[in-house]
């Protein structure tokens, strides 16, 4: 994807947090860019728009900017209101999410006329379709006889937005890098989970328009670390394992299905007989954990349905589920637990989110590879206990805990995990999780998301800056919730 230069870098700095800008010097600097064609191209009449939603605005100085979108030609202009003669409009066009913008100058830049009070720019695509950019607009304008800018949040068109499910997608590609594959400045694991996020909501949703990532990641990935997705992290390949047999499930592309076996096999190797089995977290072997070991389960169970004949994964899967029910990271109110001490070989530390999703993916797995029964009613146990614990959720809703108050990091992707299984496990149930993944859906939707259907890290809000993790949470949860 393409690094488009910050604004600061024609000349503006933000002035204040309500959208005020300081112009401290554009000038020649706004050199035009590629017209960019989708439906029209670049300048379109806006006296022509289909369409006509304005979904947010701008005031200074008593004027009002405002965004217009035409969702039929996915093009956007801006206006300006109750202003004088030579007040100053324009659009800025983003590709990864607001994040940076500047590219093209000041799109449509306009000014109003004399004896008029308003004017409005040409249109413009939110979207570069020929080049797979995943676009976002706002308005910006200026009083003529003073120098601050303000600017609207971004927005964009319904194009691949329908509905919460794929606007949620089409944000979470905003976020997506075609150079490397991955998302938000090469994250890694966090990335397998945006992937599989992505993938689900193509089966779920049934838009097949951001298909192309699967091949591109893995193409530009293969041979990353140890080659095909390995690295010294047995969960960190073990989530790139169930990422390519999603891909396998929605392409029939047989390499996908080879990297996953291939994953389940290295993590394989690093299965002993310490405190009396299960797999290490890490090639340097000093912890072995719940979320490796539960990965380790849930991979080998879903190899073992899709490999006509297979004993070895099967087999494989029973015996981390066998281990993993006598170490105590699963308590006896259900809640999964992170670790085991090497000393004692018993379970230590406190609840993650993504222990118990995980580990109830895993046993609804192992019960469709084996018919085990107990393992579909243990995860079970653990739906119940984990959507009513007050260690997990707060008034009713998903919170981490000891939940940070950034996008970045790890700590934003472990709810969409448990999320995920939590729906696995809903869909096994027939619907038992329905009224609890709604309600999380529609308090996200409500309180936790921007204009672009970002969504932060806090559920009950409030919005935060969004980033991958949080973004694919969100829509791991809105794969899973019933439509509303």
């Amino acid at each position: 994807m393409v690094h488009w230069r910050r604004m600061a870098a024609i000349g503006v700095a933000v002035a204040a947090a309500a959208g005020v800008l300081t112009q401290v010097g554009i000038g020649a600097s706004t050199a035009v860019g590629t017209v960019i064609c989708n439906k029209q191209c670049d300048g379109y009449d806006a006296a022509k728009a289909a369409r006509d939603r304005s979904p947010v605005k701008s005031t200074l100085h008593g004027r009002t900017f405002t965004v217009h979108i035409d969702d039929t030609n996915s093009m956007a202009w801006a206006t300006v209101a109750g202003g004088q003669a030579s007040d100053e409009v324009w659009l800025d066009r983003s590709f990864d999410g607001g994040q940076t913008w500047g590219t093209g100058g000041k799109l449509g830049d306009t000014t109003i006329p004399a004896s008029a009070t308003s004017t409005r720019t040409t249109m413009f695509n939110v979207d570069n379709w020929n080049a797979r950019g995943v676009g976002a607009l706002r308005a910006c304008g200026k009083a003529g006889d003073r120098p601050e800018i303000t600017c609207t949040t971004w927005a964009r068109s319904t194009w691949n937005a329908g509905n919460r499910q794929t606007a949620a997608a089409t944000a979470l590609m905003m976020r997506y890098d075609q150079g490397t594959g991955l998302f938000d400045h090469n994250a890694w694991w966090t990335s397998a989970n945006a992937l599989t996020a992505l993938i689900d909501n193509i089966r779920v949703s049934k838009m097949a328009s951001y298909t192309y990532a699967i091949a591109n990641t893995y193409d530009k990935q293969i041979n990353a670390y140890s080659g095909q997705f390995r690295n010294q992290y047995l969960d960190d390949t073990g989530w790139w394992g169930l990422a390519w047999l999603d891909a396998y499930d929605v392409t029939k592309d047989v390499r996908y299905l080879n990297t996953a076996k291939a994953d389940a096999d290295y993590m394989a190797t690093y299965w002993d007989s310490t405190c009396g089995g299960g797999i290490w977290w890490s090639t340097d072997k000093k912890n072995k954990v719940a979320i490796a070991n539960s990965l380790y389960i849930q991979l080998n169970a879903e190899l073992a349905q899709r490999i006509a004949g297979d004993t070895t994964y099967r087999n494989r899967a029973t015996a981390g589920w066998t281990w993993f029910k006598g170490t105590g990271m699963l308590t006896s109110g259900n809640i999964v637990i992170d670790a085991i001490d090497l000393k004692s070989c018993k379970g230590t530390s406190g609840p993650l989110t993504y222990n118990s999703g995980v580990l109830m993916n895993a046993l609804v797995q192992l019960n469709q590879a084996t018919g085990n029964t107990d393992a579909l009613a243990t995860a079970q146990r653990i739906g119940d206990a984990s959507t009513a614990s007050t260690a997990l959720n707060q008034n009713g809703i998903l919170h981490e805990p000891g939940e940070g108050a950034s996008c970045t990091g790890d700590q934003p992707s472990w709810k969409g995990e448990y999320l995920r299984g939590l729906g696995v496990l809903n869909s096994a149930t027939n619907g038992r999780y329905n009224a609890y993944l709604k309600k999380q859906a529609d308090t996200a939707y409500a309180q936790d998301r921007n204009s672009l259907d970002e969504y932060g890290i806090h559920l009950a809000g409030p919005f935060v800056a969004s980033a991958h993790a949080c973004q694919h949470t969100a829509l791991d949860l809105l794969n899973a919730a019933p439509l509303s």
